[in-house]
């Protein structure tokens, strides 16, 4: 006998994937300059020519040994340093790196946060629509996931409908700001609502709710964005973090869980999420990358040149009678599917080869998320076909 959970797992890729591997065999066919993907968040420029250089020396100048050894299985006290000493730097927020835990990017750094916090029966909100694969972190720990909806002309938190789902088995509500799908930044004011409420909701149920802040779009903002750093906001906040979009690094898969140092219980919950890697096997994130964090911290790609393509992919979707709130954020756009059925979309999408991800495993039907993380020119080139798929709704 084997896991069927975990065959069905593997059996049914998400959307974004399933999509993704789409396109790849529909290039085969067809050539990749008349495919238009836009199903994946896979960064489109080059990493920061400091990466690169540095990445160089240390290949070349490091102890083999050394460079390629285990670390601590927390991660580097140097690399953790870093993480803290850039915090500070850039947020004035102090964090104790004897509270930071490296991990193998930001899915493991939510895996392990929410094996570490969860016990049977404890309730960990998502804000709809929210990243699909949380699901399955939140289901693996053993928890349950309920969905709090969001306003749909702002995409921000329902916070009477929060109110009303904290009960006392809440243990976490869940902020990703940049958001994946929506590229929506929450405001400090929304923070301070939430932060607010959290605090009430502790008071009223005598417990510890935690806000899991997943932050791998922290960076990626446009327009002078600010984006609120929810420590500074919420004792009982768990950072989970990714240099994947920033340093366009998805693959080498580098990130860390931080702890807020004033939290209550600190030790005990740092233990559990050191626990939580060992039992999942997510111990010693990759040390060439982790040697590499001091010599980098704070170098970014270019995201001028999403911005530019933000620029050009909403304006003419809007301009063709397409919908969607305008991102200040990350590297996608939301998109209102002109049928009910956003999978219906899809398919008629792809009649003119433009692969996009349906909103449904988002927890929030009836729009399409679009990745517009692509070469400029890709954008350029897929406008004519969402012309004609807007034509063929008579959007306008």
């Amino acid at each position: 006998m084997i896991s069927k959970k975990m065959m069905q797992l593997g059996k049914k890729r998400s959307a974004i994937r399933e999509t993704f591997e789409y396109s790849k065999i529909r290039e085969q066919q067809i050539g990749k300059e008349n495919v238009f993907d836009f199903s994946i968040g896979n960064p489109s420029v080059p990493a920061p020519d400091c990466i690169t250089q540095t990445l160089i020396d240390l290949l070349k100048n490091s102890n083999p040994v050394e460079l390629h050894g285990y670390t601590s299985a927390q991660g580097d006290l140097a690399s953790r340093k870093a993480v803290a000493d850039f915090i500070d730097k850039t947020q004035h927020a102090y964090l104790d790196p004897n509270y930071i835990y490296l991990t193998v990017g930001a899915s493991a750094a939510l895996s392990a946060t929410f094996h570490a916090i969860s016990v049977p029966d404890d309730e960990i909100i998502l804000f709809a629509p929210y990243f699909a694969e949380y699901s399955v972190f939140i289901d693996s720990a053993g928890a349950k996931l309920v969905s709090c909806p969001s306003h749909s002309d702002t995409l921000l938190p329902d916070f009477d409908a929060l109110e009303k789902l904290i009960t006392a088995h809440t243990k976490a509500v869940v902020v990703n700001s940049p958001n994946n799908p929506t590229g929506v930044v929450y405001p400090s004011k929304t923070i301070q609502q939430l932060a607010d409420i959290l605090v009430r909701k502790e008071k009223e149920f005598d417990s510890q709710i935690f806000i899991v802040s997943d932050e791998p779009y922290r960076e990626l903002v446009y327009d002078n964005t600010v984006v609120p750093y929810i420590p500074a906001y919420y004792t009982d906040t768990i950072v989970c973090y990714s240099f994947s979009k920033i340093w366009s690094l998805p693959g080498e898969r580098i990130g860390y869980v931080a702890l807020t140092p004033n939290m209550r219980s600190i030790d005990d919950i740092y233990a559990a999420i050191c626990g939580a890697g060992r039992y999942l096997g997510y111990i010693c994130a990759p040390s060439m990358y982790q040697k590499l964090m001091p010599l980098c911290m704070g170098a970014t790609s270019d995201i001028k040149v999403y911005e530019q393509n933000r620029n050009i992919l909403y304006d003419a979707l809007t301009q063709y009678g397409f919908s969607c709130v305008h991102p200040d954020g990350a590297f996608y756009l939301f998109v209102k599917s002109p049928e009910s059925d956003a999978n219906i979309f899809c398919q008629k999408a792809k009649e003119f080869e433009l692969l996009l991800v349906a909103s449904d495993s988002f927890g929030y039907p009836g729009f399409v998320r679009i990745s517009y993380c692509k070469t400029t020119q890709q954008i350029l080139n897929s406008l004519p076909a969402f012309e004609k798929l807007a034509k063929s709704y008579n959007l306008k």
